[in-house]
């Protein structure tokens, strides 16, 4: 069974960065798009970042300016480089894969994320 593998998460002090990767553990085909949640303590999952297979990105408004997600292809790996990271950024991060087979839809076991002084 495919899984994805993050890495990269850390503790940082606000206003840094961190780079999050995220791999399969094997090929996958039919992409559609790849991208990154987080779930902060009591608190519900939430988009963060996507690029679809046409290049296109989507953020969360929380996020726009400071993190940028990107992908180099013929690895099926996806970045989220996270800048001026804020206390309020402190969640687990997850990898995510949709795919337009079956299963649809692919996770990763989350990587933390820990913004503090």
């Amino acid at each position: 069974q495919v899984q994805l593998v993050e890495s990269g998460g850390g503790l940082v002090q606000p206003g840094g960065s961190l780079r999050l990767s995220c791999a399969p553990s094997r090929s996958i085909f039919s992409i559609y798009s790849m991208g990154w949640y987080r779930q902060a303590p009591g608190k519900q999952r939430e988009l963060v970042a996507t690029i679809f297979s046409s290049d296109s990105t989507n953020y969360a408004d929380s996020v726009k300016g400071r993190f940028t997600i990107s992908r180099d292809n013929a690895k099926n790996t996806v970045y989220l480089q996270m800048n001026s990271l804020k206390p309020e950024d402190t969640a687990v991060y997850y990898c995510h894969a949709e795919v337009t087979v079956f299963p649809f839809h692919y996770w990763g076991q989350g990587t933390q994320v820990t913004v503090s002084s």
